[in-house]
Order: structure tokens, then sequence, then C-alpha cells
């Protein structure tokens, strides 16, 4: 295993979140096939990494009550559901070696997913977005995801062009609400799957 990815399971463990690593995004895919339970319902937050994992059509295949607002045309109704299921799916902009995830949100509705509204959450992690410390994570944030973010959503950004942020005053501004969860809330079972593979940005 990475000694990064030691280093990081190890510190989010001390700070209350359950973790697990997994070799590839398959076996991970199978294990939270095997924990979620076909009655319960199930959120997405935004996120190329869930889209890489192809899990979603799966869940519904198999009968699932499934909300993700990338699918469907009325998302903020979509979003609204969303925030009400048993079990939320994301996954992070970034995991800290000291144990902390760091995300930066355009709406809000996925950190306020993981912090908040659900019986259970997994954050799926490719070890390419395991940083150092915080300052690493936020230039992960402003330099890689954010830019790759804007390019993806064809936003009217300056970070879209230039492949940096600007703390820009856009209109569609994707980097508004930051949020960093420095362990794992009360009565909150934040389920951390770490995959020793690139996932995701």
């Amino acid at each position: 295993m990475d000694n990064k990815i030691l280093l990081a399971k190890n510190s989010l463990k001390e700070n209350g979140f359950q973790v697990e690593v997994f070799p590839s995004a398959k076996e991970a895919k199978e294990a939270l096939l095997k924990e979620i339970g076909i009655e319960e319902s199930v959120a997405f937050g935004g996120s190329v990494t869930l889209e890489e994992l192809n899990i979603y059509e799966e869940l519904k295949d198999r009968g699932n009550e499934v909300y993700w607002h990338w699918k469907v045309e009325d998302k903020d109704s979509e979003r609204t559901k969303a925030a009400i299921t048993d079990v939320y799916l994301t996954s992070t902009n970034a995991v800290t070696m000291d144990g902390k995830l760091v995300n930066m949100d355009g709406v809000g509705n996925r950190v306020a997913s993981m912090i908040f509204g659900h019986k259970r959450v997994y954050v799926i992690v490719g070890k390419n977005k395991i940083c150092k410390d915080y300052d690493e994570a936020t230039r992960r944030i402003k330099h890689v995801a954010a830019p790759k973010n804007t390019k993806r959503l064809n936003t009217n950004t300056p970070c879209k062009f230039t492949g940096t942020c600007n703390d820009c005053d856009s209109p569609e501004r994707i980097c508004n609400v930051e949020v960093i969860i420095h362990k794992n809330p009360m009565g909150s079972d934040i389920n951390i799957f770490i995959v020793d593979e690139e996932l995701g940005f």
C-alpha cells in the first residue's frame, strides 16, 4: 500500500471516520453494492469519480430509488429529493494526510449532504486526491479540480481559460462554498473508500 494512502487512512480513522482501502475501483463498487440494501434510497453528489464507477445505472437497474441531478433536467427538484435519502454517495476534492476532507462547491448541496441528512455517507476517493495538508489541498482545488470542472461544465469563468483560480466574480463561479470536515460529525456515519487508483479530478 502506498505510504500516502496508509497515512491518510490512519489519520481518517483517528478522526472518527470509517475507512477502507481498495486496490481497484471495481472492488470498491462491488463493496458499495453489497453494503447498500435494495430497499434503501440513494442520492449522488456531483462527482466524476462516481460517473467513472458506473454505479448509478446498476443501482437503478436492481431496483433502488436513486437521485442524481446530473441525470435529469429538473436539477433543483432532484437536489431537494436527494437531501433526505438513506444513503449519500459522493467523492471529495481532497483528503489530507492528517485526516481531513476539503471541498469546494458551487451550490452547496454536495457538502451539505456530506455532513447531515442521511443514515450513511460514502465518500469514494482515488489516490490522486490525497494531499499533504490543507494548503496542498486548496492548491489542488484551485489548479486541478476547479479548472477541469469548469471545462466539463463549460462555464464562463476565467479558470476555464487560464487553468488556475482567479478568485473571480463570475455569476457562473463554481467555488462558492468551502467546507472542511475535520472529524466525523456527531451522529453521522461517514464511510471513506480510498481506491489505489486515480479517479476523477
